[in-house]
């Protein structure tokens, strides 16, 4: 089996497969190289928030209300709850006088495991500003103000808000609006279900900073890599790992996203089965297989990011009893 898959192994067997669709294309939608399906239709989940919030630099959102490129890479992100995403969280609301009761995102566990065990041994009452999402829904709360919209409803489809959206997102991804399977996702905002291929090319463009406003959404990313996701979180620490070079943005349910700006080149990949662990080794295996076609300043540095590319399973007792690694090939259209 030749197609790139990431493979749990237990000693000498292989426990589970995880099957990989993945699309690479460049900023003019000519496809690079593909695995499993690339036309497979799934819900971009996070990895549309750069997306979503390409009407607050367009629209001339934040430099009404104030608010810079911290505030637009949170818009961009889905945080762990550290201090510094609270913190910003805080700032976008009272900027456009809101407050965290007109948030519609609820709260959860938070994505990072150390500030995790710092709630839960504290016992911190959570609130929606908790959510990974809350920058995201700052800044559609923001554009609704901005636009004298009720801010009422303005995650749920037919608002406004999300027509906006739409109109940046099929935009960017060379679909039209009747193209879109629409869905809620988990913070419950409308969410958008699409081809690999149609997320790989708005990724691509987002790294070739095609427009202006689009550039200033991708420096704003790559200028502040902890706020995107948070310490020790797989897009952080690869953004930090290859500073400059390359733009990562996860999804649920096994969605990975990323832009290599100076080759200009998007990548858009789904495990089939959702599994988020494969989610980072297969992307890390792409951007490798990809290493002869990219500046030798984007190619992921030797040694980076061991363990989450060969991942090791431990016993109770700490003991490696296997790991989790990619397998197969990319299929490269010009071989």
């Amino acid at each position: 089996m030749s197609d790139l898959r990431v493979e749990a192994i237990r000693g000498p067997a292989v426990e589970s497969v995880h099957r990989i669709h993945a699309s690479v294309c460049d900023a003019e939608g000519r496809t690079i190289a593909t695995a499993g399906d690339p036309s497979y239709l799934t819900f971009w989940r996070s990895a549309a928030k750069p997306f979503q919030a390409l009407p607050l630099v367009e629209d001339g959102v934040l430099d009404r209300f104030g608010l810079g490129s911290d505030a637009l890479a949170l818009a961009c992100a889905s945080h762990s709850s550290e201090p510094v995403h609270l913190e910003v969280t805080d700032r976008m609301l009272a900027a456009i006088g809101c407050t965290e009761e007109d948030l519609a995102c609820g709260p959860h566990p938070p994505l990072g495991p150390r500030i995790a065990r710092e709630v839960a041994a504290k016992r911190i009452h959570l609130t929606p500003r908790w959510s990974n999402c809350s920058g995201k829904h700052s800044g559609m709360l923001a554009l609704a103000k901005y636009h004298g919209w009720p801010t009422k409803g303005y995650e749920q489809a037919g608002h406004p808000v999300q027509d906006r959206i739409m109109t940046a997102i099929t935009r960017w991804t060379g679909l039209d609006a009747t193209d879109f399977v629409l869905g809620v996702d988990g913070c419950t905002v409308v969410c958008h279900g699409l081809p690999m291929s149609a997320m790989a090319r708005a990724y691509a463009s987002l790294g070739a900073g095609a427009t202006p406003e689009l550039a200033r959404v991708r420096d704003a990313m790559l200028e502040h890599p902890l706020l995107i996701a948070g310490d020790g979180r797989f897009c952080t620490e690869l953004m930090r790992a290859m500073p400059g070079q390359v733009i990562a943005k996860v999804g649920a349910e096994g969605i990975h996203c990323a832009a290599i700006p100076a080759a200009g080149i998007g990548i858009a990949l789904k495990v089939e089965d959702g599994d988020m662990r494969a989610s980072g080794p297969a992307l890390l295996e792409i951007i490798r297989q990809l290493e002869s076609r990219l500046p030798a300043a984007s190619r992921l540095p030797a040694g980076a990011l061991a363990s989450t590319l060969v991942h090791p399973i431990k016993s109770t007792r700490g003991v490696r009893v296997g790991e989790v690694r990619p397998a197969g090939s990319l299929r490269f259209l010009d071989a």
